[in-house]
This record gives structure tokens, sequence and C-alpha cells, in this order.
């Protein structure tokens, strides 16, 4: 654990004057309901709306100059594309980035716009690995894995890092889990900072492959899973983030699609904030009681990318 910690300090150098610096927010209501203190670190106010902006950033600047002047390639469902597509805007490194037909309209528009060439897949005929393949052929194009890739999850574990380094005694960190690249960085990042602090991963109950594959102890795939939380709909954890989830995470839980829904509705109502489904996953476990709130409670909010017909169907529900 100490040694990929330099990897998030390092990381933490390298974006220092680069990354928003996200908010820490309170709800004095969450907080007599829980009886607990509950902070969320807002990435949803991070570049691109998402954490995801982290470890594209910290990865992509780790390539040599002959890798920057061949471009990248990366797939994703939205935040990691738009991720990339901006990085690639700012280091003037060319961007190819695969997604499927079902990413949500904002994302796959702000992909666009940040100049990155899109390509477009069903998820019900192929894989975007595959797709990805195909497109890079030659192999010329550097692939920057949304999760699989030790400089995207040490740059993702600066989150945790700040947020550690902000909140003192913390009792408990929680935080969605996708692939786990957010997970892993934040766990090693909590741990390393507050030894004490306890770490939950939360997913989805219709994506629930890393909750499986924690407690299984063999990793689980479920691909394409029909859960509002896009962000979650990675086929499970990678090589790198699978053994590290298990290793450093105390705990994984799963909530239904309706407490999500109900978790977004009070950012927006209580809270005045706009929150993607994924970013709600961490309160949908404690409004639930899936885990129950104890002391200090650190809460990422992992973006807040969610076009205007899913959060209308959200609010109106």
């Amino acid at each position: 654990m100490i040694e990929f910690f330099k990897k998030i300090e390092n990381a933490n150098i390298v974006l220092k004057d680069v990354v928003n610096p996200t908010p820490i927010l309170q709800s004095a209501t969450l907080n007599r309901q829980l009886k607990a203190n509950i902070f969320f670190k807002c990435e949803s106010f991070q570049k691109v709306g998402a954490f995801k902006f982290r470890g594209a950033y910290n990865a992509i600047s780790q390539l040599s100059e002959e890798q920057k002047r061949n471009g990248v390639i990366a797939y994703s469902s939205g935040n990691h594309a738009q991720a990339v597509a901006l990085v690639g805007k700012m280091l003037g490194v060319s961007t190819t980035i695969v997604m499927p037909n079902n990413a949500p309209k904002l994302k796959l528009q702000a992909t666009k716009g940040y100049g990155a060439k899109v390509v477009v897949f069903d998820p019900q005929e192929t894989t975007r690995e595959a797709i990805a393949e195909q497109v890079n052929s030659n192999q010329l194009l550097t692939l920057i894995k949304p999760f699989d890739n030790e400089y995207v999850i040490a740059g993702q574990g600066t989150a945790a890092y700040e947020f550690a380094h902000s909140v003192a005694n913390l009792n408990m960190m929680v935080a969605p889990c996708g692939g786990g690249g957010l997970l892993s960085g934040t766990a090693v990042a909590t741990k390393s900072i507050q030894p004490n602090c306890k770490v939950f991963g939360v997913e989805p109950e219709m994506a629930d492959d890393a909750t499986k594959s924690f407690y299984s102890g063999v990793l689980h795939s479920n691909p394409n899973p029909p859960t509002i939380a896009d962000g979650t709909r990675t086929a499970s954890m990678g090589d790198i983030t699978f053994p590290m989830v298990r290793e450093f995470v105390d705990e994984m839980k799963t909530v239904s699609e309706e407490s999500i829904k109900e978790a977004v509705r009070f950012f927006f109502y209580r809270m005045k904030l706009v929150v993607e489904p994924s970013g709600a996953l961490g309160l949908a476990a404690l409004m639930t009681g899936a885990i129950k709130a104890e002391g200090n409670v650190g809460i990422i909010v992992s973006g807040g990318n969610i076009d205007g017909a899913t959060m209308s169907e959200i609010l109106l529900d």
C-alpha cells in the first residue's frame, strides 16, 4: 500500500494546479436524520463534471512524446470519454473514443465537443474492447483504460487524498464502484492518511459484479447491466483493481434502482446539487441503511453528468 500511495502523492503533484479544488458540503437535515456527520466530496464540480478528469490527466501526462504524437484511444460510456477528450485538447494529443449507442447524449455531445473522434457501437452485438482493437489495428494509439491503469487509479485517488487531508477523524469513507478505479484509489489514499477509517464500495443491485467478486474471491462479470447508474455499467473489475479492492476495501454494498433515484432527488431538492445516478450511490446506501452511518462519514460524489430527460424522469417519478 505504501508503494501505491506514493503514486497517488505523485499524481497529486501533477494535478495540483490543474484540477478544480472541489468543495466538501454537508446537509444539516441529513445529519439529523442519520445521526452522524456526513461530508460530501463533490466531484460533480470537477472539470468535465466528474472525477474521471483526474485519472485521465495523470495517465496521459505520463506518455512519451512519441506516444503523444501518435494519439490515444479510450472506451467509455461517458465520463472517462469526456475526460480523455478534454485532456487531449489541453495537451495537444489527438483522441479516439469508443462509446456505446446507449451512452447519455449529454456525455456523447460533450466528448465530441472537446474534439475527439467518436466511434459508436451497439453493446448488444459486440464489446467496446473489440471495437477499440479494430480501430487501433496498427497499435499506434496508446490505450487509456477507464480504470485498469495504475496512473488512472492514482489520479482518481487524489480526490480521497484531498478529502482525507481536509476532514479529520473520518470513521467511514464511501465511494461508488464501477470498474473499481475510484474505489481502489480511494481505499489506498484514505487508509494511508487515516488508517482507522473503514472504506465501503457501493454498486447498484443490477450491476453487482464487483460485490460478488469481492465476497467470493472470484472475478464475476455482468456485461451491459440495465442500471440507471450508467457509470457502473462496466462488465467487471480489472486485473489491477480486483485485487486492490479485495485487499484495501472493508465492505461492498448494493442499492436498488429506486433508492438511487431517491438519492438523486435528495441532492437536487435538499442540497440544490445536480448529481448523476452513479454519483448518488453512496448517499443511497446511507439512506437505505445498507451502510449504517457512524460518526464522521465521507462520501465521494463521483459526478454530475445527467441529461435533462433522465433527470426529469427521476424528479417526476
